[in-house]
């Protein structure tokens, strides 16, 4: 029988762990919604991590480092939109070559900060969550990126139904060639979500190596661009089922550590495995349904968009 302390610690610790992918899959769903595939969230990741990182430890700012991070992200991501909207590479073929990039660049500029760690962030209170009954003690143990991380999913869901820049982003990716025909500049609408998706990718990436784990290691991200990108699948391209899914990798990555800790018979490579296995079963439970994606999938997902006159 589990005890709430244990319970509670168990949720936060898997509400933390799900920020970064709650961050990263949000900017990699308005990038879809544009109608373009990053498969590079895993590179922006990386690099976010090491110059955010870098940043932190020099200057002791966490605000500053979440703000280079999410710059070298969008940045890093523009290479991306530069192949595909530009050249007009296969934008499947170009997200991985940004994944591959991404690792080399972290490891070679992250040399210098191999293995050194820094102060974490520090939780913070909400004065009437707080105070409820048995779960008001995780309200004072959560970090303020994970309440922005929320935040920011319940902005991007309104602003996707509710605005006309959620509106013109969403035709964008439904019909290019309307969108075009209308007078909006499609490639223009798909450069702004993508720099979006590299910004939010970047700042899951520094949550990773300034809050989290607050040290620096090649390929920390171990995976979770990818499962990311799942996600977005997952949540069948709305913002709410995204946290809800970044929440269950979240739970079961946290139950698997302490699976380990309570001596399971069970090899730890399996329960390290574990978060990437069930991910794979509900992604392909849900993909049983395919009515159902192809109802939510934008209409030009992945389809190259070529100007006419």
């Amino acid at each position: 029988m589990i005890d709430s302390a244990l319970m509670i610690a168990i949720l936060v610790s898997a509400m933390r762990t799900a920020t970064p992918l709650i961050l990263a899959a949000l900017g990699e769903l308005v990038v879809e919604k544009a109608g373009c595939v990053n498969l590079g969230v895993e590179g922006m990741m990386l690099v976010g991590a090491v110059t955010g990182f870098a940043v932190g430890l020099t200057t002791g700012n966490f605000a500053l480092a979440f703000m280079v991070g999410a710059l070298a992200g969008a940045g890093f991501s523009l290479i991306y939109g530069v192949l595909v909207l530009v050249f007009q590479v296969n934008q499947y073929a170009a997200g991985l070559a940004l994944t591959i990039l991404g690792g080399g660049a972290s490891a070679f500029w992250g040399q210098t900060w191999q293995g050194r760690n820094m102060r974490g962030l520090q939780p913070v209170e909400l004065p009437v969550l707080s105070e409820l009954p048995v779960i008001g003690v995780m309200f004072t143990r959560l970090d303020v990126v994970v309440y922005m991380a929320l935040a920011a999913t319940v902005i991007v869901g309104l602003i996707l139904t509710r605005t006309r820049v959620g509106l013109i982003l969403r035709a964008v990716g439904e019909n290019h060639d309307s969108a075009h025909a209308l007078g909006f500049s499609v490639v223009k609408v798909r450069f702004a979500a993508i720099a979006f998706g590299g910004a939010f990718a970047g700042m899951g990436g520094a949550y990773l190596s300034c809050v989290m784990t607050p040290l620096w290691i090649e390929g920390m991200t171990a995976g979770r661009g990818w499962i990311a990108v799942a996600l977005v699948v997952f949540a069948t391209w709305k913002p709410a089922r995204l946290v809800l899914g970044a929440w269950l990798f979240g739970l079961v990555s946290v139950m698997q550590i302490h699976g380990q800790g309570l001596g399971l018979a069970v090899p730890s490579h399996v329960l390290a495995m574990l978060p990437y296995l069930v991910t794979i079963l509900v992604l392909v439970l849900i993909s049983r349904d395919a009515t159902r994606i192809r109802l939510n999938a934008p209409g030009c997902l992945g389809k190259p968009f070529r100007p006419t006159a």
